[in-house]
């Protein structure tokens, strides 16, 4: 593969892949995006966090969130491109992440609002009546401008790992309903017509065993509010989604499978989106690594272009393989949960399996992302860090996908748990087949029989040496696929 193919999404992936689902669909939405969305997602960038009008002039609590208006054609774009639908049309997930990889590419916060739409509608149809799906899935899968937004709550003020003992939110079963109070801190797509939250079920056990999921509208049946936005947050990040406080006040809500699934369901949730983080970290690392080949090849420097210069020559050839290895972790651990998808409680080997990759490909791909956004402006040197040539927004944006569903420590302790207790080590080395892991087998092995702090505290090495491991042996594996198609 030659450097070239960093400079569109589509050409990416069709390298990596060979052959990319709905192709000619996914070059329709990318010639948008070069057409029309670069200019309004740079505009939405350089305004800075949007306003809330909280009353309208005859002082009714609205709470409308003001972006400018292009602001909602970019964002219903991708909606109409199938960033829902097409995962529901074609029973497939790939479809909708692969929507999600381009907006990515392009605008990483314009793929937030997507990705908890699509962790909204997922479990609203696994584990909702057939009333809440026509209710609330059915709006979500338009494809015009009425189409529904979701949004996935889980935190609050004092975090959002421990869900056990920072939830506070309450919810209270009043007749055929429920009814939710509490206050959610951090609230990616703020102002969503339907949210999933988590809440604790008046009454039932403490911890995470109390925990239900729920969906709550954003209006009464009565047309009133069901849910106030306090504020919205300024943030470093991405600045094309709305990041707020979520008041919920004897909110209308409706629980989602059985109460004691909730923080199965939650964990479900999660897991969707840690995904669409991975796929999106890729795509964050592609554009910022497409960025800084544009800039080299043309900045010349001692009489040559900087790309020519052996160090620059070799830091690039780094980086790319890194995208790939990145890649390859981030696609295998969205080809696993699209095959444990219909899954409930109790799961199979293969579900921890998925889980395992998940964390190993939502930790190492954050991290590759965040550490080529701060390369690419070293390329470009001092204007690289000038907003007017937009380099130093993919580190910005860089920092949330980080963070975002779990810190780098938590995809560690969370991994490291599922292979305490589920083996999934062991589940990882068979799926990868003719890999090598006698090695690294028995280090993970020795590993998990240390005493309990020694294991924590020295876990990232393990993790770092199981991704790199992981990554490398699917990329080969891609590689080999791509080049038996070839034949």
């Amino acid at each position: 593969m030659t450097f070239e193919s960093l400079y569109t999404p589509v050409t990416f992936l069709k390298n990596m892949l060979h052959s990319v689902p709905d192709e000619a669909a996914l070059m329709d939405y990318q010639q948008w995006w070069e057409a029309e969305g670069l200019p309004i997602s740079s505009a939405v960038d350089r305004a800075g966090t949007p306003w809330l009008q909280m009353y309208d002039r005859l002082g009714t609590r609205v709470d409308n969130i003001q972006y400018i208006p292009e602001y909602w054609r970019m964002l219903k774009q991708g909606y109409k491109a199938g960033a829902i639908w097409r995962s529901f049309e074609s029973r497939s997930l790939i479809p909708s992440y692969l929507v999600g990889y381009l907006t990515s590419f392009y605008d990483i916060g314009l793929c937030c609002p997507y990705t908890v739409s699509l962790s909204t509608a997922v479990p609203l149809e696994k584990y909702g009546s057939t009333a809440l799906k026509e209710r609330f899935l059915n709006p979500m899968l338009r494809r015009d401008d009425s189409v529904w937004q979701g949004a996935t709550w889980m935190t609050e003020i004092r975090g959002g790992s421990d869900l056990g003992a920072n939830v506070d939110t309450v919810a209270r079963r009043e007749g055929d309903g429920w009814r939710l109070t509490g206050d959610k801190y951090f609230t990616s797509n703020a102002g969503a017509e339907v949210a999933v939250v988590a809440a604790h079920i008046d009454g039932a056990k403490t911890g995470v065993r109390g925990l239900g999921l729920f969906v709550v509208p954003h209006y009464r049946d009565d047309g009133s509010l069901n849910y106030f936005i306090r504020r919205l947050k300024d943030k470093i990040a991405t600045r094309s989604v709305p990041t707020g406080e979520i008041e919920l006040r004897e909110s209308e809500g409706y629980l989602l499978g059985q109460p004691e699934w909730g923080i199965y369901l939650i964990l479900e949730v999660l897991n969707l989106s840690r995904v669409s983080n991975s796929m999106g970290s890729v795509a964050l690392a592609q554009r910022a690594l497409a960025d800084a080949l544009y800039f080299a090849e043309r900045r010349v420097a001692f009489g040559k272009p900087i790309i020519e210069h052996p160090l620059m020559r070799r830091q690039f050839e780094k980086r790319f393989d890194d995208l790939q290895t990145a890649f390859a972790l981030a696609w295998e651990s969205l080809q696993l949960m699209n095959a444990v998808r219909d899954e409930q409680p109790p799961y199979s080997d293969h579900f921890h399996l998925c889980r395992l990759l998940i964390h190993l490909a939502k930790y190492w791909t954050a991290e590759v992302a965040a550490q080529t956004a701060k390369w690419a402006i070293e390329v470009n040197g001092g204007l690289g860090v000038l907003q007017e040539f937009g380099v130093e927004r993919w580190l910005r944006e860089a920092m949330i996908v980080d963070v975002w569903e779990g810190p780098p420590h938590r995809q560690i302790l969370d991994g490291l748990e599922v292979m305490e207790r589920k083996n999934a080590h062991k589940l990882l080395f068979a799926h990868l087949g003719d890999a090598d892991s006698a090695e690294i087998e028995a280090q993970i092995d020795a590993h998990l029989q240390l005493p309990q702090d020694e294991k924590e505290a020295g876990a990232q090495e393990i993790f770092d040496a199981l991704a790199i491991f992981t990554g490398r042996a699917l990329l080969n594996k891609l590689m080999v696929q791509d080049a038996e198609k070839v034949r």
